[in-house]
């Protein structure tokens, strides 16, 4: 379903401080919705507020891992104690899911967020579970919504969840664009000196006023690269991902985004083309059009020449990276660029470490 046809929300269209989308176009799964008159419409009653709250909902955690076997993604485990991020990265990949929660993934999805208050305790439960030791891999955070979202700072989820691993001597990885991950730094260092720890900060721009547009509750750049150096000062293995790339948009910075984390000490480097799942894709372009129209038929197009005519392409092993010409020149500078600069693959994480901590007291004082 076209969720824009003939874009009913082009003349309420407009900027909302502090959010990355400007509208709530209906969720996919929704079997009726109300298409209005893009020239009659009435724009008051259903206007959304000019500085809309953000609102969290507890939720049942049944199951704290969810599992993939993707061949894009480098990890096959991972856990998201938040749905819905405050952030509002109006390109974020994760806002379809909460089309599964029957809301859009539009501004509901940067202001009705859920928490999942027991994570921690179940992820213990499963971590415990007969024959998970047997096949144990780095836990991925941050691969869906950030898991330091401001909403991270009281409700300390994610901290919780560093605190299990510590426990069970765990692997994990985490990506980023909070410096509020600085409040784990103790536990972190921990972890790191068991080589049970690797966190990827996630930078797209070293333009605070376009980061303020695009990410509009996300860490500045520049408390992003601070945040990088602190860990690293910490002896903590600590990268940047350049990601998105958005052709036309932010590709002109490659170089210089990568050479300023390598001066932030960042040991390794990462990026994704820009991909718009579902919704995503009218989310984007009315942000374009919104905020910056004068660029926005250059950005469609280019993304088009690497993504093809719905500017997505889910097939496995091509969406992270795209295919054609321009999307080739990407890949090559990213390469040369990480080269120059010396970056080098992130080392294995030690996965032969794990035991939960009942059975390493038992090791610890045999019997016989």
């Amino acid at each position: 379903m076209a969720l824009l046809r003939d874009d009913p929300y082009k003349r309420r269209r407009r900027a909302l401080p502090g959010r990355g989308a400007s509208i709530n176009p209906p969720p996919r799964f929704e079997p009726h919705y109300r298409e209005e008159d893009a020239e009659t419409a009435p724009l008051a009653e259903e206007d959304p507020p000019s500085r809309p709250e953000t609102t969290l909902t507890r939720e049942a955690c049944r199951s704290a891992i969810s599992w993939n076997e993707s061949p894009d993604l480098g990890f096959d485990r991972s856990a998201n104690p938040y749905r819905g991020c405050e952030h509002g990265c109006i390109y974020c990949y994760a806002r379809p899911s909460h089309a599964y929660l029957g809301l859009s993934p539009g501004l509901d999805f940067e202001t009705r967020l859920f928490f999942k208050p027991d994570i921690a305790e179940r992820l213990r439960e499963e971590w415990r579970k007969p024959g998970y030791g047997k096949d144990v891999r780095p836990l991925a955070l941050g691969t869906n919504t950030d898991p330091y979202q401001p909403a991270e700072r009281r409700l300390r989820l994610t901290r919780a969840i560093l605190e299990a691993a510590l426990d069970f001597r765990h692997p994990v990885t985490i990506v980023t664009k909070s410096a509020g991950i600085l409040r784990d730094l103790d536990l972190l260092a921990e972890l790191a000196a068991k080589n049970l720890a690797r966190v990827s900060l996630s930078v797209t721009t070293l333009d605070r006023d376009l980061a303020r547009i695009m990410e509009p509750r996300a860490a500045t750049p520049s408390r992003r690269l601070e945040a990088l150096r602190a860990l690293r000062e910490r002896g903590v293995p600590a990268g940047i991902l350049y990601a998105p790339v958005i052709p036309g948009l932010n590709d002109e910075e490659l170089e210089s985004v990568l050479a300023a984390a390598r001066d932030n000490g960042a040991a390794f480097a990462g990026w994704v083309l820009l991909r718009l799942p579902h919704e995503v894709k009218d989310l984007f372009r009315v942000w374009l059009e919104t905020h910056l129209p004068a660029r926005a038929p250059r950005v469609l197009g280019l993304l088009g020449a690497c993504r093809g005519e719905g500017l997505n392409d889910p097939r496995f092993h091509h969406r992270m990276r795209g295919e054609g010409v321009y999307a080739r020149l990407i890949a090559q500078r990213f390469r040369r660029a990480s080269t120059r600069l010396g970056f080098e693959a992130p080392p294995p994480l030690a996965c032969d470490l794990f035991a939960p901590p009942g059975e390493r007291r038992q090791l610890a004082f045999p019997l016989d």
